[in-house]
């Protein structure tokens, strides 16, 4: 028996992607989803085709910078299904720049959503978990929370930041007696349009090129249904997934 069944997992950049991916993945498993993100239309048809599929989701509009709109997200799906067993942060933005184009507004947009966003999903969900003794955190940082390469300074900055926010996550919540695990994915080329944020020029033909060897999002979505899937007792803290030809 899966032990992935009735689980309540909130997911958030859920319309496309890694999101997408793993919400369809753990819905044939048996989980009972809520998907986040802020377009609609595209929460709605995934929304349909799980339930199309025999699966359990219910989608909430949900802005991740908003510290208020996550607390509303966990009490949303609180009220809907009574717990949260796992919190999948994988809203993230990835507008690669050099530092001397100054794409100031970026660097702010991307410490909001990767940074603040994750903080936030935390800060709504472990009281309850706590609570129960009992939960599962699943933080998506990158191969670039690892290395950095030109033009990733600012962007590595937010994905270091995901892991050291994870491992701070599990020596204080998995080890003191409360049993909420910590786990940190880090993908590396995925096929996403995560690369369409990226408006600097100077980087856009090279990170195009670097793309073509890029894998599946499926890859991350079964990564992730793995880590739940192990019995509560078991933690996996840390994955890096990238394709075989990728250096760093």
């Amino acid at each position: 028996m899966s032990n992935t069944k009735d689980k309540v997992v909130i997911i958030t950049g859920a319309s496309s992607g890694i999101g997408e991916a793993t919400a369809k993945e753990l819905a044939s498993k048996g989980a009972k989803l809520v998907l986040a993100a802020r377009r609609e239309d595209l929460l709605k048809k995934l929304q349909e085709d799980i339930q199309n599929n025999g699966g359990q989701a219910i989608y909430k509009v949900t802005d991740v910078t908003s510290h208020t709109q996550m607390e509303e997200l966990a009490q949303y799906a609180l009220s809907q299904f009574g717990q949260i067993d796992v919190l999948v942060n994988n809203a993230g933005l990835m507008p690669l720049s050099l530092l001397r184009n100054q794409k100031v507004d970026e660097w702010n947009t991307m410490i909001d959503v990767n940074i603040k966003g994750v903080l936030y999903g935390i800060s709504a969900v472990l009281p309850s978990m706590r609570e129960r003794k009992d939960g599962h955190i699943i933080n998506i940082s990158s191969v670039a929370g690892h290395a950095i390469a030109p033009g990733s300074a600012v962007y590595s900055a937010t994905k270091f930041a995901v892991k050291a926010i994870t491992e701070g996550l599990r020596l204080e919540e998995s080890t003191g007696g409360n049993n909420i695990r910590a786990t940190n994915i880090s993908p590396g080329a995925i096929a996403t349009d995560l690369k369409e944020t990226i408006t600097d020029q100077d980087l856009k033909s090279g990170i195009d090129e670097f793309y073509k060897g890029a894998i599946e999002v499926e890859s991350i979505a079964r990564a992730i249904a793995f880590a739940i899937e192990e019995p509560s007792g078991i933690a996996i803290n840390e994955m890096i997934i990238r394709p075989t030809h990728q250096e760093w």
